[in-house]
C-alpha cells in the first residue's frame, strides 16, 4: 500500500492547503521531542508528520503523489507519462524534521508563543513571521472529468483544453491564452479521484495562480454501473426461465461475450456473482473486482385458462 501521507496528518485527499498547515502544526507540537523526552514513538511520529508536510505542502510533489502514489514520487515519473512537468527524479526526504519545524514556525523556539494553543488556529496565519506579506493563492478551480467505463477499464489519455489569463513580459498587463493539459487515466480510477495541475489558473501581479483540479465522474453506461471495483449488470428474465433456469448473455467492456448459466430459481433479491469480471483494481490493475448480475423478473401480462391450469398443477400441491 505504501505510505499514506494524508492519513499521517489525519486528512483526506480533498484537504486544502490551510488544512495541511493546521494539522501539521497541531501534530508537530504534540509530538515534538522537547515535549516528549525519551519517547521514541513520539519521535517517530514527529519524523512522519514532517515528511508528510514536506510532500503535501509542495504543490508539485503533492500532484505527483496524488496521481502516481508513493512509488511515482520516490522513484520518478517517466518523462513520457503524459504528466505535465513530469517528475523525472525521485523524492528523498532529507530526514531533518527539526528543519521542517523551524521553517514552518519561523523561529527556533515556537513554544513561547504556541505552547498552550495546540488546538487553536493562528490568527496571524500559518507559517509564522515568514508568512506575512506573502502572495495568497487563489482557491482551486474544480472541473468534472467524465469518463466512460471503457476508458477507465482500459486506461487512456485525455487532452483538456483550458483558457487562462497569463501575465505579459511587462509584469503589468495580461492576455488570454489556451493551454492543453494532458491527463493519463489509470486503469480502475474511481469516481471522486482528483488530478491536480498546480498553479495553472489565471495569473495576476498580486496572486499565486489557482490549482486546476479535475474530478473523475462516470458517464452513464447502457449495460453496467459500478460499485467500487465491482460491475453491476441488470438482466431481464421471463418468469418461466426464472423458475426453470436460463443462460444470461453479457457483452463485456473488453469486447468479449459471457454466457452465464443460472441454475438456481431466480427469486426477488437474487444475485449471481461472477468473480474477476469487474473493473481493474487501481493498486493492481491485473486483478479485477467481480461482476454482479441482478435480475428483473418479467411476468406475463395474461394467461389463458389452460395455461393457468398447468401452472396450478405444477406449483400448487
Amino acid at each position: 500500500m505504501g505510505v499514506d501521507y494524508y492519513d499521517i496528518l489525519g486528512l483526506t485527499r480533498s484537504a486544502t492547503d490551510a488544512d495541511i498547515k493546521k494539522f501539521y502544526r497541531k501534530l508537530s507540537l504534540k509530538y515534538h521531542p522537547d515535549k516528549n523526552q525519551g519517547d521514541q514513538n513520539a519521535a517517530d511520529k514527529f519524523m512522519q508528520v514532517a515528511e508528510a508536510y514536506d510532500v503535501l505542502s509542495d504543490p508539485r510533489k503533492r500532484a505527483v503523489y496524488d496521481q502516481f502514489g508513493e512509488e511515482g514520487l520516490k522513484h520518478g515519473v517517466p518523462a513520457g507519462s503524459g504528466h505535465a512537468g513530469a517528475w523525472t527524479y525521485g523524492y528523498v526526504f532529507h530526514g531533518n524534521p527539526e528543519k521542517v519545524f523551524r521553517e514552518f514556525f519561523g523561529g527556533d523556539n515556537p513554544f513561547q508563543e504556541f505552547h498552550d494553543r495546540i488546538d487553536g488556529d493562528l490568527s496571524m496565519g500559518f507559517g509564522g513571521l515568514h508568512g506575512r506579506g506573502a502572495k495568497k493563492q487563489d482557491p482551486p478551480i474544480e472541473r468534472d472529468l467524465f469518463l466512460s467505463l471503457e476508458e477507465v477499464y482500459h486506461g487512456c489519455t485525455k487532452k483538456m483544453k483550458i483558457s487562462r489569463r497569463v501575465m505579459n513580459e511587462d509584469g503589468h498587463t495580461s492576455s488570454i491564452r489556451d493551454k492543453i493539459l494532458t491527463i493519463t487515466v489509470k486503469k480502475g480510477w474511481r469516481p471522486g479521484t482528483k488530478i491536480t495541475f498546480p498553479q495553472e489558473g489565471d495569473q495576476g501581479p498580486n496572486n499565486v495562480p489557482a490549482d486546476i483540479v479535475f474530478i473523475v465522474k462516470d458517464k452513464p453506461h447502457p449495460r453496467f454501473r459500478r460499485d467500487g471495483a465491482n460491475l453491476i449488470h441488470r438482466a431481464r428474465v421471463p418468469l418461466g426461465r426464472a423458475l426453470t433456469g436460463c443462460t444470461v448473455e453479457i457483452h463485456t467492456l473488453d469486447e468479449r461475450t459471457l454466457h452465464i448459466p443460472i441454475n438456481d430459481i431466480i427469486r426477488p433479491g437474487y444475485t449471481k456473482v461472477v468473480p474477476g469480471e469487474g473493473m481493474p483494481l487501481v493498486v493492481a490493475p491485473c486483478d479485477k473486482g467481480d461482476l454482479i448480475i441482478e435480475f428483473d423478473i418479467e411476468f406475463p401480462p395474461s394467461l389463458p385458462p389452460e395455461k393457468k391450469e398447468h401452472v396450478r398443477k405444477a406449483l400448487i400441491n
